[in-house]
C-alpha cells in the first residue's frame, strides 16, 4: 500500500504535465531501499515475503521515477538523473560487489542487514525536505496525506513481521518509520486549512515572481509618455505667456 499511495500524486503530474513542487528524492531513495532489501532477502533465504514485496516495489518506484523524469523541467530532470546514477547505480553496485568479495555466509547477511537498516532510515527521513517545505509555506499541497498514512501503517506492519520472524534488521528501521510517519500526519493536521493552501501558494508565487522584461518596458513607456506630456504642457504655457 505504501508503494501505491503516491498514485494520486503522479496522476496529478501526468494530468498537469508538470512536477510542480514535487521532488524525486523520496522515490529514488525508496527504489534504492527496495533493491537493497531484495538483495538481503536473496542472501538470507526463507524470507519469501520480503522478495515478493520488494520486487513489486522496485517495479512501481521505477515507474514513478520514469513519470517524474518525463514531466520534470530540465534542471530537476538532470538533478534526479544524477542521484539515480549515483545511488541506484553506483552505490548499489559497490555494496553488492564489496559484500560478495569481502564477506561470506552469516557475516555477509549481518553486513547487508545493517546496511539495509541504515538506508531504510534514509527512506523514512527522505520526506524531511517536504516537511521543511510544509513548515516554510504553511501548506500541505506537496505532502500527500495518503503517503504519510500508509508509511505509518506499513512501519507498524513490518515491525510486527520482523518481530514474528525475529529479524532485528527488519524491526529497527520501522520504529523510526513510525515516528516519521506520525510527524508528517501531525504536520498535515496543523497546516491543512480548508481553502487556505491555494491562497498561501498564490502569495508565495507573487512574492517570488520575477519581474518580466515586458512589464519593465511598459512601465518605461508610461513614464516616457508622462514626461513628454509634461514637456508639451510647459511649452504651451510658455507660448501663451505675454512678451
Amino acid at each position: 500500500m505504501v508503494f501505491l499511495a503516491p498514485i494520486s500524486t503522479f496522476y496529478r503530474i501526468y494530468k498537469k504535465r508538470s512536477t510542480e513542487g514535487f521532488q524525486a528524492v523520496p522515490y529514488i531513495v525508496a527504489l534504492f531501499s527496495a533493491m537493497l532489501w531484495l538483495y538481503y532477502a536473496f542472501i538470507k533465504t526463507n524470507v519469501l515475503l520480503l522478495i515478493i514485496i520488494n520486487s513489486i516495489g522496485c517495479v512501481i518506484e521505477a515507474i514513478y521515477i520514469a513519470v517524474f523524469l518525463a514531466y520534470a523541467h530540465k534542471k530537476a530532470r538532470v538533478h534526479a538523473a544524477k542521484i539515480i546514477l549515483l545511488l541506484d547505480g553506483g552505490i548499489f553496485s559497490a555494496i553488492v560487489l564489496s559484500t560478495i568479495i569481502l564477506s561470506k555466509g552469516d557475516t555477509r547477511v549481518k553486513v547487508v542487514g545493517w546496511i539495509c537498516v541504515g538506508f531504510a532510515v534514509c527512506v523514512f527521513a527522505a520526506p524531511l525536505s517536504i516537511m521543511k517545505l510544509v513548515i516554510a509555506t504553511k501548506s500541505v499541497e506537496f505532502m500527500p496525506f495518503n503517503l504519510s498514512f500508509f508509511l505509518t501503517i506499513s512501519a507498524v506492519a513490518w515491525f510486527s513481521y520482523g518481530l514474528l520472524i525475529k529479524d532485528l534488521y527488519v524491526m529497527l528501521p520501522n520504529v523510526l518509520g513510525f515516528l516519521f510517519g506520525l510527524a508528517q500526519m501531525i504536520l498535515y493536521v496543523i497546516y491543512k486549512k480548508p481553502g487556505g493552501n491555494k491562497k498561501v501558494d498564490e502569495k508565495a508565487v507573487k512574492k517570488n515572481m520575477p519581474i518580466k522584461p515586458a512589464a519593465i518596458d511598459d512601465e518605461q513607456k508610461i513614464k516616457t509618455e508622462e514626461w513628454t506630456n509634461q514637456v508639451k504642457d510647459k511649452m504651451d504655457n510658455d507660448n501663451m505667456m505675454p512678451v
